[in-house]
């Protein structure tokens, strides 16, 4: 079932920019919902500050479960599509309708499928929150806790002058005609190390997403593989064209492969890379998105790839000096058969019990150029999400990374 669609999205305005996103602050805020509690807990700097009932969706309109962020706020709107409904403090978390709002809030879920909250709460929340802030939406009741751990980025001063990203990067909106794009930012540096003022302001906060590799990924590999080689395959864009079929079943009858059946199967992809002599391909995807918009993307190594990761949050709540404080959750786990033999999952359960959160960083192997480019950027509020599915269809144009663990 696909998010409801709320008529009439309104475009990001002057007057929603008020709110600052965290990044010109020092605070660090999150928003957790627990739906089989009707509860809210707002945390600050890693503390619960405040909580409230909430009234989520009722049955047929369930409110998704995941990791979403605001990225609207509205004092005051009306729905398009439930009789001008009016939405006081509305703060949107989804382009197709789901927000926060004020609304009658019984002791059970009411809604069409938006979090209600209690008026006087309504208005508070509404005053603290910028555009970007976490919400995290879970069946189960789930609290954020602190996490330290080698895998996780620390703050680094970035040389005079360097380049932060020449990475690949993909189009958020996955269309065809858009071909491969590469980004590149230059950020003033200075020689001495940042002030701890100055690392938290360093710039927006960045969003990271650790996910697995899909065809896509697979198949702009194999194109610049096979254009090395020799083999026109066309812009390395992930999409199997004609180019690239024409490429692909060349090499296979230099290797005396058949050129029936399936196009990229197991056996040739190996075969491309050992002939080109690179590394074994890698199993997962690392994607940055700054702004609302994508930054670069980079191939990872994840260890165990058939054993399922999970789903998992991270986010830097204070910056002291050189050390980064994380605190993070770990959310139910919903992988259907399909996408588990699609993703070569045969281990569903996510492993370390309780302590998930630390299992899955001990399998997340971060290049030492991506994670430099990471941590000369890395500010109060960068995050860090971890899942075996990809960001759903509501990631796209202003929006961080939105995954849905359950619609």
């Amino acid at each position: 079932m696909m998010l409801r669609s709320l008529v009439g999205a309104c475009l990001l305005s002057s007057s929603v920019l008020v709110q600052a996103a965290i990044a010109g602050d020092a605070r660090s805020l999150q928003v957790v919902v627990s739906k089989n509690e009707q509860t809210l807990s707002l945390y600050e700097d890693g503390n619960v500050i405040a909580t409230s009932r909430v009234s989520t969706g009722k049955s047929g309109h369930e409110t998704p479960s995941g990791i979403f962020s605001i990225l609207d706020k509205r004092k005051y709107h009306e729905s398009n599509i439930y009789s001008a409904a009016p939405m006081p403090f509305m703060q949107r978390l989804t382009w197709s309708g789901i927000a926060l709002h004020e609304g009658h809030v019984p002791n059970y879920p009411a809604s069409h499928g938006c979090i209600r909250l209690p008026a006087k709460f309504a208005k508070s929340l509404y005053g603290m929150t910028g555009r970007g802030v976490h919400v995290i939406v879970s069946s189960k009741d789930v609290a954020l806790r602190r996490i330290d751990h080698p895998a996780l980025l620390q703050p680094k001063s970035a040389d005079e002058g360097r380049l932060l990203s020449d990475v690949e990067m993909r189009p958020a909106t996955f269309d065809t005609s858009l071909k491969l794009v590469e980004v590149a930012v230059n950020e003033k540096t200075s020689s001495v190390p940042a002030s701890v003022t100055q690392r938290k302001s360093i710039g927006a906060p960045l969003r990271v997403l650790i996910t697995r590799r899909g065809d896509r990924e697979k198949t702009m590999d194999v194109q610049r593989l096979l254009t090395s080689l020799g083999f026109d395959a066309g812009a390395a864009d992930g999409y199997a064209g004609q180019m690239t079929i024409n490429a692909v079943n060349g090499y296979k009858r230099w290797k005396g492969m058949k050129t029936t059946g399936p196009l990229l199967t197991a056996e040739f992809v190996d075969a491309v890379y050992a002939s080109a002599g690179a590394d074994t391909p890698a199993d997962g995807q690392l994607m940055v998105r700054q702004n609302f918009k994508p930054l670069f993307e980079a191939p990872i190594h994840i260890k165990d790839p058939q054993v399922a990761l999970g789903t998992h949050f991270f986010e830097v709540i204070d910056i002291d000096g050189e050390k980064a404080e994380w605190n993070g959750l770990t959310l139910e786990n919903h992988l259907p058969n399909a996408a588990r033999k699609r993703l070569g999952i045969n281990v569903s359960d996510a492993p370390g019990g309780y302590d998930q959160l630390t299992a899955a960083l001990d399998r997340i192997d971060i290049p030492a150029d991506v994670r430099e480019r990471l941590e000369e950027q890395l500010s109060v509020g960068s995050s860090i999400t971890v899942s075996d599915l990809s960001h759903g269809l509501e990631t796209g144009q202003g929006t961080d990374f939105v995954t849905v663990t359950r619609d």
